[in-house]
């Protein structure tokens, strides 16, 4: 997918360390809406936050494919990438991890399918749910993660779904 039409700098969270040998990890992010209009997020029980469906970039695999895929497994849900492209991104510094995401939008095309969480998923305590968007910014935004992870996340995703506002559907 292109990400040429990313209009607003990337959000950089996190400062660079110059002692610091960072890992590389390429990642997308979705914002998948249902026909009514609902966007999903994803709770996680373990460091009490809220994230979008998304996760990894596999070694040339292209984003469209991988965020198809990370929906289908943290969701259960078969969408369709709206065109366009990435619309935003964030560029993380945690730890030894650097970190840039890729934000797209989706629709929904199928959501009766299960989530097909990893084991450590499951013992995270994922758990997913739809809202409008602004209820999600609401809840993304005011909850209190008990990690630094979990702040990581809730600012890169409040972010994106703020970015998110002008182009999903009203």
């Amino acid at each position: 997918m292109s990400t040429t039409n990313i209009s607003v700098p990337p959000k950089v969270i996190g400062t660079k360390q110059p002692d610091v040998s960072y890992i590389d990890r390429f990642a997308v992010r979705v914002v998948v809406q249902n026909n009514a209009g609902e966007v999903s997020i994803i709770h996680v029980k373990t460091g009490n936050y809220y994230k979008l469906p998304g996760g990894g970039v596999e070694l040339n695999e292209n984003h469209s494919d991988a965020a198809r895929g990370e929906v289908q497994e943290e969701i259960g849900a078969t969408i369709t990438m709206r065109s366009g492209g990435c619309f935003a991104t964030t560029e993380e510094f945690r730890n030894d991890l650097h970190q840039i995401s890729y934000c797209y939008c989706a629709d929904v095309l199928d959501a009766t399918g299960k989530p097909q969480l990893t084991a450590e998923e499951v013992v995270d305590g994922l758990s997913h749910s739809w809202m409008p968007l602004e209820k999600a910014l609401e809840v993304m935004a005011a909850v209190e993660p008990t990690s630094e992870l979990g702040r990581y996340i809730r600012e890169r995703d409040v972010f994106l779904l703020q970015e998110a506002r002008g182009i999903l559907k009203p």
